[in-house]
């Protein structure tokens, strides 16, 4: 009798706990389809058919609560993996919430955040994408990506580690964004020697069908000699019904990119526009970039895409893409400044300097 009883005491603490935590979701994205990519940069690389994940949006395992404290104050967090559906490795580096893990406080005082958070330059910008940063026709194709000796993309980079970020409150549809990070690329070093900072900022507006906006990033890199990266965007969306239109300009320096003291620049432009109907939803999208600034690594890229979707369910979605990419001048003879077709599973890279592609898949979201 008294097993029986202490049985049941824990199968009701138990029962309390899961009610307590009841703020608690589990959510995620499983994405996989067939991607084709042909006409490298490099003439000795072949076409590549394979089957991706991650091609619409990168496949997800995420938790994310809140919990009231009182006086009109919410604690909230994120912790959110990123997973190779068709391997079921990890992503970002292996990390376990390589996408997203943060803490924060809301209210009426807006917003406070801390921890790995989304840029307000990419959170913008893939906003107003037609394609949202994903498959073939994602803006980010002609977006110069190998700016640094690590690799990452300062020019347009999705993710800082170590950061804060305040929103405020909306006041009729209008908010600002404000964000910093300590180190931009890895962990504080010793220090702050070696630190990657940035400082973002982003006035937007959206109510109803309108979305506008301005961002403004620096990033102050201790890669080689300390330089800033100063990146300014500006751009929005339009929900007519039948169509939506959409629209940016974004334009990056490398201050004293070299030894010579030259500036490097990236200028971007694109337009957009989404088609839905019924189910159904097309959309297509013009991008062009230009580097200047340093001689032998200029020149022009250009990219046309087209899309389809079309909802199975509220959660599935069927969905194929695809891209022709034009390298002109330096871009089309150096493989490091080259445009070429990615989606969020491919990045560049020796083995990935495509400049056309299609995709084909499923998308899943739970």
């Amino acid at each position: 009798m008294q097993k029986k009883l202490m049985v049941l005491a824990v199968a009701a603490a138990a029962s309390g706990a899961a009610l307590a935590q009841s703020n608690v979701q589990i959510y995620g994205v499983v994405d996989v389809g067939f991607s084709h990519r042909g006409d490298s940069v490099n003439d000795n690389v072949g076409s590549k058919n394979s089957i991706d994940d991650g091609i619409s949006s990168g496949s997800r395992l995420g938790f994310k609560g809140t919990e009231d404290l009182g006086n009109g104050v919410t604690a909230l967090f994120v912790l959110e993996n990123g997973f190779a559906a068709d391997t079921g490795n990890m992503r970002q580096s292996n990390r376990l919430f390589g996408r997203q893990a943060y803490l924060g406080l809301t209210g009426n005082f807006g917003t406070a955040l801390a921890g790995r958070l989304y840029t307000p330059h990419y959170s913008f910008l893939s906003a107003i994408d037609p394609f949202k940063a994903g498959t073939v026709g994602r803006y980010r194709n002609v977006f110069e990506a190998d700016v640094t000796t690590s690799g990452e993309n300062l020019f347009d980079p999705t993710r800082v580690d170590n950061a804060v970020a305040y929103v405020t409150p909306s006041w009729g549809g209008f908010n600002i964004t404000a964000a910093f990070s300590a180190n931009a690329l890895a962990s504080e070093t010793l220090e702050n020697a070696g630190d990657n900072r940035v400082w973002a900022l982003l006035p937007r507006y959206t109510n109803g069908p309108l979305d506008v906006g301005v961002s403004y990033h620096r990033i102050k890199t201790k890669e080689g000699a300390a330089v800033n990266i100063d990146n300014w965007a500006v751009g929005g969306a339009y929900d007519f019904g039948p169509v939506k239109l959409h629209a940016f300009y974004d334009q990056n320096k490398w201050k004293d990119f070299n030894a010579a003291g030259d500036d490097y620049k990236l200028k971007s432009w694109l337009l957009g526009a989404t088609f839905p109907f019924g189910k159904n939803a097309i959309q297509t999208s013009y991008t062009q970039s230009k580097l200047s600034g340093v001689t032998g690594r200029e020149g022009k890229a250009r990219q046309w895409a087209l899309g389809y979707t079309y909802a199975l369910s509220k959660r599935t979605n069927f969905y194929a893409a695809i891209a022709d990419i034009t390298n002109k001048d330096d871009r089309e003879d150096i493989e490091d400044i080259a445009a070429v077709v990615g989606d969020s599973s491919n990045s560049k890279g020796a083995a990935n300097n495509y400049q056309n592609g299609f995709n084909i898949g499923l998308k899943h979201t739970f």
